[in-house]
């Protein structure tokens, strides 16, 4: 295990970042790869065959959308462990799950049927001792008008255009998923205790706390 920072992170962490739409995670990703050194690993949208035919059904195409997801988070895992660690994910793959397909079984876009297919695939991929699951899930919080207004200050129109209940359904989804979650170690921080664009340096303490997760994490693994 090497280390070649000031933090005490192992150069071969997997670090998550995770967190409901407009907090952050694709900035805060950056920023800590960039800091440590390492790789990052980002959603993959383009050449995704079901989102369009999607948004235009989401009875249909729902089931089809998330076992596509699943099966490139799940490639995209096994990429992140063969190159030996070193990554800060934007988004996890526990979130498809927990939130995406769970919101659509509960709201009639998905059956019942195909939900549990999809549960009993993804339990059978991710939830086993032989899957690598992340060392840290950085989760970033904060109020619902506090992501809102972030929503709103990025500017993008199809955000502008979905009503603010959706917005606060997802949030409260979050909030649950989050509460429940103890498949890897978490870490939260509220997205008001940094800002990575006016002040570059608030990435130092988030740094300084990483490290002590991990270090704490794998000491605990060991005993």
């Amino acid at each position: 295990m090497k280390i070649n920072n000031q933090y005490g992170i192992p150069n071969d962490t997997v670090i998550t970042i995770a967190g409901t739409v407009g907090v952050g995670k694709s900035t805060m990703t950056n920023a800590l790869a960039d800091a440590l050194g390492f790789r990052t690993s980002f959603e993959k949208v383009d050449g995704n065959p079901y989102l369009d035919n999607f948004y235009k059904d989401f009875e249909r195409w729902s089931f089809h959308l998330q076992v596509y997801f699943l099966a490139e988070r799940f490639k995209e895992q096994k990429r992140i462990f063969e190159y030996g660690g070193g990554f800060v994910q934007d988004r996890s793959i526990y979130e498809d799950t927990g939130i995406f397909a769970k919101m659509h079984q509960e709201k009639g876009t998905m059956s019942e049927i195909d939900y549990q297919t999809y549960k009993n695939l993804f339990d059978a991929m991710v939830m086993t001792p032989y899957f690598p699951h992340p060392d840290l899930l950085i989760y970033l919080e904060g109020s619902f008008d506090d992501v809102l207004e972030r929503l709103r200050s990025r500017g993008r129109k199809m955000e502008q255009d979905t009503p603010i209940e959706y917005w606060r359904e997802m949030y409260n989804r979050y909030e649950e998923w989050i509460n429940n979650f103890n498949t890897c170690p978490v870490m939260r921080i509220n997205i008001n205790d940094y800002d990575l664009f006016e002040n570059g340096d608030s990435i130092e303490p988030i740094l300084e706390r990483v490290g002590k997760f991990v270090q704490a994490s794998r000491n605990y693994i060991k005993a």
